[in-house]
This record gives C-alpha cells, structure tokens and sequence, in this order.
C-alpha cells in the first residue's frame, strides 16, 4: 500500500513532519511524487491523525482526479483516528479505483471498528452489484454487528441491479438477527420484492408474502409497521 515506509523516515526533521524532500522516499507511486502544494498540504493534515485537520482535508479531495486523491485516501486509512478511516472510506466509494475497492474489502474484513466497516460497506456498493455483492453478501454473513448490517441491507436496498434472488437471500438472513433493526432492513427487502414482482404466483413473491405475513407477529413494532404497509 502507498506510504507503507511512513513509520520510517516521516520524522527525519525532528518534528515529526514529512518535508517535501522526503515525499519521493515515503511513496514508491508517480502520483506521490513532486507533489503540489496543496496537495502536500492535504497530505501534512493527514499525517497529524488530528481529525480537526485531516477531516476538511480528506473533503478538499472531491476537486482531484482520481489518481490524485487514491494515494492520499489510501494514507487516510492507516491513521489511528476512526472518523479519518471512516471518511476515507466514503471517498474511496466516490473516488473509485481498482486499488480503492481491494482496500475497502480489506477494510470490511479487518478494521476493528465497526463504523469504519459500515462506511467501506456502503462504499463498496457504489461500485455496483455485480462487483460488491460477493464480498458484502459474505460481510453480512460474518459480521454480527448490527450497525454493519444495516449498512449493507441500505446499500444494496438502494441499487436496482439487485435480483429478486439476492434480495430474498439477504433477507432471509437478516429477520434471522435478534436485533429489530437488522430485521426491519430485511422485512424492507421483502416489501420490494412483493412492490416490484410481475407475478404474484412466482415462487420467490411467495415465499415473500408469506415471510411477510408472519412478520405481523414481530416483537418489534417497527418490523410490524413494515409489514402492515407492505401487505396492505
């Protein structure tokens, strides 16, 4: 990953600041090197790990390119705060690039914060269905943490590439979570299923309805309310 060598010479001025001379050491990419000023600026505010520095920073990347701004969101997700993770994460989903999706994945398998992994969850479904459902399907299965869960159920909920089939899997497991969130998520995956099938007697709009219909009986009155709308 790019500036993979920080830890070694980013303190060789004594203050620990990386000085433009030592920027072509620190990144082995062309994009790194002989920077502009401010993109050495955006840079310096990164490596402070001071969100009240990197976050307006991380926000002036919008007005790169992307091979601009991929080296520096890669350098946001190694810093220690989780708000600069998490914010690299969303501009990895806008900045998309083949390294920037290898790192969101890495980053929903390993960060140890789960607003971080919710963020790269939701970034990875702006790179499409077809490319993010492997790996987020996998996510939902593995992660039991609610706040990451919903975020992948509100991410691919919103993309119209999703089948009826990968709709209903993911629902499936989702009213299987203890947690009334989670499985309001999943009872609104049904509700598009039911919403948008052409024919009613369709094996899958059945099993839909009828995973609707005992959703009726939820604990959660916000599974219920779901339900009553969808049915209706």
């Amino acid at each position: 990953m790019c500036f993979e060598s920080l830890g070694q010479d980013s303190h060789d001025d004594g203050k620990g600041e990386v000085t433009p001379g030592r920027i072509a050491n620190i990144c082995p990419h062309k994009v790194c090197r002989h920077l502009p000023p401010d993109l050495d600026s955006i840079m310096q505010a990164i490596l402070s790990a001071d969100p009240a520095r990197a976050m307006p920073a991380l926000v002036g990347l919008r007005e790169c390119t992307v091979e601009e701004a991929t080296p520096l969101l890669l350098l946001a997700l190694e810093q220690s705060p989780f708000v600069i993770r998490s914010m690299s994460c969303a501009g990895l989903g806008v900045k998309r690039s083949p390294q920037g999706q290898q790192a969101l994945e890495r980053v929903l398998r390993e960060d140890g914060d789960a607003n971080v992994r919710a963020e790269a969850a939701n970034a990875l479904a702006s790179y499409g269905v077809q490319q993010a459902w492997p790996i987020l399907s996998q996510a939902f299965a593995a992660d039991g943490q609610w706040l990451v869960r919903c975020s992948i159920l509100a991410a691919l909920a919103e993309q119209p590439e999703m089948t009826p089939p990968q709709l209903l899997s993911l629902a499936r497991q989702a009213l299987m979570d203890e947690d009334g969130t989670v499985r309001v998520g999943g009872a609104e995956l049904l509700g598009r299923i039911l919403q948008e099938a052409s024919d009613p007697n369709d094996p899958i709009t059945l099993e839909a309805r009828e995973a609707m219909t005992a959703l009726q009986n939820d604990p959660d009155h916000r599974v219920v309310a779901v339900a009553l709308n969808s049915l209706v």
